[in-house]
């Protein structure tokens, strides 16, 4: 039982650094390479930042323990919302009035409802994933040309920093093959440490694998952006939390769930079909209500969400 916690600490603790390295080598080496920070802020970093869940979700499916990969997306989803949106709002009113904010999060109910949908039959075929991952596709090229039509208008080249979510990147050729190598290697060893510790949790304490992916590792995948929101909330720039959270959710269904989904069909868990996704689909309504309403997320709405999420919590045990 305690080495398979000291698992799972491991692997996720490992899933944290090695995902950085990851993202910071790949991005210092597109910036060598001369690619344009448009697209490297909407591709390799939005993508990158999303490789220890994927690294997570792969490792589950291909070992037999699906569950765990369906669970730390739709629990991932549920928590973005309820807790990294929840916390930081004690400390600084999150206001929705960023630019595309709207047009976002209605893509983010498109993926949640298509997503539901697809994997109420008990599997997420080949087909299907490869539907959702078209999907994010065809939104991330909307992203670009919308991007580059606004700087173009605007008489302005200077890119979205992308900096001030992922810090500098290795730029000398030994320091990016470093860091990469220790993304790429990082990955799947600490993938491995946190299904195994995973499962093995479940079965020590005679719980559904999927009830450990929806709780405990999906709140360990989430610690990153957790730590960013609560960062920014302490400089009072908690807003930042909103565009985060979308994104997040949106890759969450359609990049992770869709590269696993292509690489093998995934069952679902019946208590994710008939509880967790509805659970999800509400928070991701309530998400939406604030972003189109313009409204603000005080100490009052935030301290709710964490008492919803703790209710949650103990629903799925």
């Amino acid at each position: 039982m305690l080495f398979d916690i000291a698992m799972l600490v491991a692997g996720l603790v490992l899933l944290v650094f090695a995902g950085d390295y990851l993202v910071k080598g790949a991005v210092g080496l597109a910036e060598n390479l001369g690619i344009p920070a448009l697209i490297i802020g909407l591709t390799i970093v939005a993508f990158g930042t999303s490789a220890p869940e994927l690294f997570v979700a792969l490792q589950s499916a291909l070992t037999g323990v699906p569950d765990i990969a369906t669970g730390n997306v739709v629990g991932s989803n549920i928590a973005n919302v309820l807790l990294v949106m929840g916390l930081p709002a004690l400390f600084s009113p999150i206001h929705a009035n960023q630019r595309g904010l709207s047009r976002n999060v209605a893509v983010m109910m498109v993926f949640t409802v298509a997503f539901i949908w697809l994997i109420s039959d008990g599997l997420l075929s080949r087909l299907e994933a490869g539907a959702l991952f078209g999907g994010l596709l065809v939104f991330i090229a909307a992203q670009v040309l919308r991007a580059r039509a606004a700087i173009e208008a605007a008489d302005d080249d200077v890119p979205v920093d992308y900096h001030e979510e992922i810090g500098e990147a290795p730029h000398s050729a030994a320091r990016i093959a470093l860091f990469l190598a220790g993304g790429i290697i990082g990955l799947p060893i600490a993938a491995h440490l946190t299904v195994s510790g995973a499962s093995g949790i479940a079965a020590s304490f005679g719980v559904s694998e999927a009830a450990i992916g929806l709780t405990i590792v999906a709140i360990g995948t989430s610690l990153p952006e957790l730590a960013t929101s609560l960062a920014a909330a302490m400089r009072r720039e908690a807003d930042v939390a909103l565009g985060n959270i979308i994104g997040s959710n949106i890759f969450n269904l359609a990049a992770i769930m869709g590269i696993t989904g292509m690489v093998i069909a995934v069952p679902i868990s019946s208590d994710i079909i008939v509880r967790d996704n509805w659970v999800m689909l509400v928070t991701s309504l309530l998400l939406a209500v604030i972003c189109f309403g313009k409204l603000t997320t005080g100490k009052a709405l935030g301290a709710a969400m964490l008492v919803a999420y703790g209710a949650y919590i103990v629903m799925v045990f």
